[in-house]
């Protein structure tokens, strides 16, 4: 069972990881959209992660997994930012105010590269976990030949 379980967490870790990526690549992809149809620019959007237990306490007993408190991750929200827009001077841009400024969203694209390099080393360590385990299971079925 304990292969299995492995398995299960890490596979919660790896859609999460995903989910985080597809999320940073649409805010790198809308890094200069001013314009979107709820109005006004795009707003940058980030995961919001918690840690779920892996099963019931009863279940967890019988698999002798008691006491180790196990979580697996757990996708709670997709958060959308809530600060103001930057504005930048650009009194020829189509969107620009009575003033000249444009609202541009508020995505810094080296913080969202380094967030992509590290959701993809978190995938990265997760598939190595879920092929370790099943590496272990494969073994132990060698043993038992």
């Amino acid at each position: 069972m304990g292969f299995f379980k492995a398995m299960d967490i890490s596979s919660t870790g790896l859609n999460a990881q995903r989910l985080r990526m597809n999320t940073l690549s649409a805010n790198l992809a809308n890094a200069n959209t001013t314009r979107t149809e709820e109005g006004g620019p795009y707003k940058r959007r980030d995961v919001v992660f918690s840690a779920a237990p892996t099963g019931s306490p009863f279940e967890d007993f019988l698999n002798g997994t008691h006491g180790a408190q196990l979580s697996k991750v757990k996708v709670v929200d997709i958060h959308e930012d809530t600060n103001e827009p930057r504005l930048v001077f650009d009194p020829t841009h189509p969107d620009a105010n009575g003033e000249g400024y444009v609202a541009m969203p508020n995505i810094q694209v080296m913080t969202e590269m380094v967030n992509m390099i590290t959701a993809t080393r978190a995938y990265e360590a997760n598939a190595t976990a879920v092929n370790e385990a099943k590496q272990m299971a494969v073994k132990s079925l060698e043993i038992g030949r």
